[in-house]
């Protein structure tokens, strides 16, 4: 049986870590694909989410700026892994105080970075969603103007690449799967 575009783009999509090419993320072309990622599931409409982004032009400087929270001996090493990709994109959620609705926020947010993941798939934009050590850290939270009632959910690290990663198998949904029984 043939599978239909979304399966197979949902199948071949890849974390892009490293190997990004030269071509220019634009605030455009993010925003673009936001328009069509927020499409996401989000009780009650609540759309719990904001971005700054970080282009190129910037990202030595927020690189720097991310970096100086890690203890010094590790600055170089954070201020080099942030300069990898060609733009950030940090996503933000509201975080209410009510556990449900913070499940329903994060459901929400991670949908919607689904969407935005396998919408740039489509465009050759390597995405990979990042929550390293500075995404809870206090000092970063300020530097980057995010509220109190604000998560960091994480860093889309972003760049246009030229070689697709290998695939992965997965494990059989037949493994994990069982039926109810009374």
């Amino acid at each position: 049986m043939q599978k239909s575009e979304l399966a197979r783009v949902i199948r071949e999509r890849r974390a892009i870590k490293k190997g990004y090419n030269n071509k220019k993320v634009t605030e455009e072309k993010v925003l673009e694909l936001l328009e069509d990622a927020i499409w996401a599931p989000t009780h009650g409409l609540r759309q719990p989410w904001r971005f700054l982004f970080v282009d190129e032009d910037q990202l030595a400087d927020f690189a720097k700026t991310i970096a100086s929270t890690y203890p010094e001996e590790r600055q170089k090493n954070r201020e080099d892994y942030l300069n990898e990709p060609n733009a950030i994109l940090v996503v933000i959620m509201d975080e209410p105080e009510v556990p449900k609705q913070w499940e329903d926020n994060y459901g929400a947010t991670a949908s919607l970075i689904q969407n935005f993941w396998l919408l740039a798939w489509e465009e050759k934009l390597g995405v990979v969603w990042k929550t390293n050590p500075h995404n809870y850290d206090p000092k970063v939270k300020e530097l980057l103007h995010i509220q109190e009632d604000e998560k960091i959910i994480g860093f889309l690290h972003l760049g246009y690449f030229d070689e697709q990663p290998a695939t992965n198998e997965r494990i059989s949904v037949k493994d994990k799967f069982t039926t109810f029984k009374s």
